[in-house]
């Protein structure tokens, strides 16, 4: 398979992948894939500053701070002002905000494991060790 085939093929995935998710994430819980991937963002990096966020998830900053606004008034984020620096904007979890990411995890999981169910364990180990090391390169090249 060329380089340009596989790149097609990863494109298309990840599209299909990720509409479904919004899709399912919106029914479900009231939240985008986006919102999602802020929430685990923050989770996993707490204090995290707006602009760091847009460039972890290749957003713009306005994009980020809609969202992050959206999730405040859901109640899964708080926004206190940084008393050193007002125009310095840090969102924090709520606890709702940290179960909505664990039901979104649990949901994502259960669609997503019907894909890999003809896998055995050991292509799914090598898929993941594949996917890492692209991964891997890409980054670097973004760096």
């Amino acid at each position: 398979m060329s380089a340009h085939k596989t790149t097609t093929t990863l494109h298309h995935l990840v599209a299909l992948l990720s509409r479904e998710s919004d899709q399912l994430l919106l029914e479900q819980l009231g939240i985008s894939l986006s919102q999602y991937k802020i929430l685990t963002t923050l989770h996993e990096h707490q204090h995290v500053q707006q602009r760091a966020i847009a460039a972890a998830l290749g957003q713009t900053e306005a994009s980020i701070s809609r969202q992050i606004k959206l999730l405040k008034e859901k109640g899964m984020l708080v926004s206190p002002r940084n008393p050193i620096n007002r125009r310095e904007h840090i969102a924090d979890l709520t606890v709702r905000g940290l179960r909505i990411i664990e039901a979104a995890e649990a949901i994502l999981d259960n669609y997503h494991r019907t894909f890999f169910s003809n896998l055995n364990q050991k292509q799914h180990k090598q898929l993941d060790e594949l996917l890492g090391n692209i991964h891997k390169s890409v980054c670097q090249l973004q760096h």
